[in-house]
């Protein structure tokens, strides 16, 4: 399972009682959690005072996948395809990239940023 960004900072906030139960049943089973490096960029271009022992603790836990260029390639693909008539930024289509690369479903709250039929969305 890979993780968007705003799910991730959706758990660190811990007021959203779905996400929060979601992410129990993730912690409790069996599955991979995966998060990309263009979701580190963005938590840590967005960190608070005092909220890095928690970002940090969160991330300990899960596996940060490399951008490797099998990625950067369907990421080209899909700016192609969605920039225009989706405003998909380079950002979104690295981390669906990814998805798409090692087949994986991309849990995101932002689905209108994925308009891609060959990723699974959770």
């Amino acid at each position: 399972m890979l993780l968007d960004t705003d799910v991730l900072i959706e758990v660190l906030r811990a007021k959203n009682n779905s996400i929060l139960s979601k992410w129990a049943s993730l912690a409790e089973g069996e599955t991979l959690v995966l998060y990309s490096p263009v979701t580190l960029a963005e938590l840590w271009q967005g960190i608070r005072d005092g909220e890095m022992p928690a970002v940090q603790a969160l991330l300990l836990g899960l596996t940060c996948l490399p951008i490797e260029a099998e990625i950067g390639r369907a990421a080209g693909r899909y700016l192609r395809k969605f920039r225009a008539s989706h405003g998909l930024a380079i950002g979104d289509a690295l981390i669906a990239g990814a998805a798409h690369v090692h087949n994986v479903p991309l849990w995101t709250r932002n689905r209108r940023h994925y308009p891609m039929a060959d990723i699974r969305l959770f």
